[in-house]
């Protein structure tokens, strides 16, 4: 199954689901991006930082048009972490998302 098949079908179930942020973790995409779908989602993902690195790792975050028009700002933090920040209804709070990647066997404690 390709890629953008996933892709796909992740912005149909937030749709059904009627959520507004959408965390995925271990994408296997490479370098740092964002993408927005033809049915509005935005995409924001973070992964190794070259193309012909590893395909290993990697995270990130789809979000609805109403996060969208959220959205203060993303950061890309390694091929393991992303952070979001979100405007809320309360004036000077900020919400902030972190999606996090772990491996979880044969790998050292190198991320705690």
């Amino acid at each position: 199954m390709s890629e953008t098949v996933r892709v796909l079908q992740i912005a149909a179930e937030i749709r059904r689901y009627n959520l507004e942020v959408f965390r995925i973790s271990q994408t296997h995409w490479t370098q740092v991006g964002q993408q927005r779908l033809a049915s509005g989602e935005l995409l924001l993902y973070s992964g190794h930082d070259e193309e012909n690195d590893p395909h290993v790792q990697g995270v990130a975050m789809m979000l609805s048009k109403q996060a969208q028009n959220a959205l203060i700002g993303w950061e890309s933090h390694g091929p393991r972490i992303i952070k979001a920040s979100f405007k809320t209804k309360k004036q000077s709070t900020t919400m902030k998302v972190i999606q996090c990647y772990e491996t979880t066997n044969d790998y050292n404690y190198e991320f705690y």
